[in-house]
């Protein structure tokens, strides 16, 4: 691809906001974004998706969409299938690996038939037995909804009693939920963009788990890159991380999430498609230890607009 200067981009419409449980979130991504754009010299304008948004992006002229929607309508496919039906390019991943990506049990059922580790799990409902559950997957677990992001909804069990308690508040965040075996040991995330799968990153929390708080108050979790890893065993875990994304036909840019138990294997836990962009974010840090700056971590996202062909026929550059 030739090199891009700002014209080459257009008028840039950053998507933000929206109308999932993630939309704060999202609105600090996006802000953060227009401001490395703008630095750019890119032509970008912040838009706060609402439903009305087709008639908003086709009115205003814009030439393409840098996506910072997180959760359900942003990660989805909505607003990729959307953007396709109004002919306006992307970024990130298209229609259906953002729906299969975005369902975590799907996501772990792909993973699973491609031969990839990912802990054991069933889905949960208001009629589903604990005995039976506890029976099938032990203690403890953790239960999650099924289409959330940012760790909303979830819950760590340690008793069979809490089980049901736990459904209902993820049910409350998504309506359908699952319970998965809860892997003790390390949490690793790998971003991945076009193509390059960038430097791990370790995680450490005070926390039960890495919670929305965690990700995106606290000051006190500790993120480590170089994250202790070996040379082979990080290009082991990125090469991983590549695989568990293209499997799922994931494309552009995102971040696969792992935990690594006291063995030292390695276990899928899910990939986000449009992963926060914050200032307690995970891709600025690890593009960071890559060498790569905001501004050029946010350019190197809108580039990928022009890597994908869709639907729409715009053309790769």
């Amino acid at each position: 691809m030739k090199r891009l200067t700002p014209k080459d981009f257009g008028k840039v419409a950053v998507l933000m906001g929206g109308w999932s449980a993630e939309r704060p979130v999202s609105l600090q991504s996006g802000q953060a974004v227009l401001a490395a754009l703008l630095s750019k010299h890119v032509d970008a304008h912040a838009v706060d998706v609402d439903r009305n948004i087709a008639l908003k992006l086709q009115s205003e002229g814009y030439d393409r969409a840098i996506n910072l929607l997180h959760g359900t309508g942003g990660e989805d496919g909505v607003i990729q299938g959307l953007l396709e039906s109004i002919g306006l390019p992307y970024t990130g991943s298209g229609v259906k690996a953002s729906a299969l990506s975005m369902d975590k049990v799907l996501t772990k059922r792909v993973w699973r038939s491609a031969g990839f580790s990912t802990p054991d799990f069933m889905r949960l409902t208001e009629a589903s037995d604990p005995e039976a559950v506890e029976q099938a997957l032990g203690m403890p677990l953790i239960v999650k909804p099924v289409s959330e992001g940012s760790s909303i909804g979830m819950a760590k069990v340690d008793r069979v009693d809490g089980l049901m308690d736990a459904w209902a508040g993820a049910a409350g965040s998504d309506g359908e939920v699952f319970v998965e075996q809860w892997i003790e040991g390390e949490e690793y995330t790998v971003a991945i963009i076009d193509g390059q799968a960038l430097p791990a990153i370790r995680l450490e929390t005070p926390h039960i788990f890495y919670d929305y708080s965690a990700k995106y108050e606290s000051n006190n979790t500790s993120y480590y890159c170089p994250c202790g890893l070996s040379p082979v065993e990080e290009g082991a875990l990125q090469k991983l991380a590549l695989a568990a994304f293209h499997v799922l036909d994931a494309s552009g840019w995102g971040r696969v999430d792992f935990m690594r138990d006291a063995s030292g294997k390695f276990w899928l836990i899910e990939l986000n498609t449009v992963p926060g962009m914050t200032g307690h974010s995970l891709v600025p840090k690890a593009a960071a230890a890559a060498g790569i700056d905001f501004p050029s971590l946010a350019w190197k996202i809108l580039a990928t607009s022009f890597h994908e062909v869709r639907s729409h026929g715009a053309a790769a550059a």
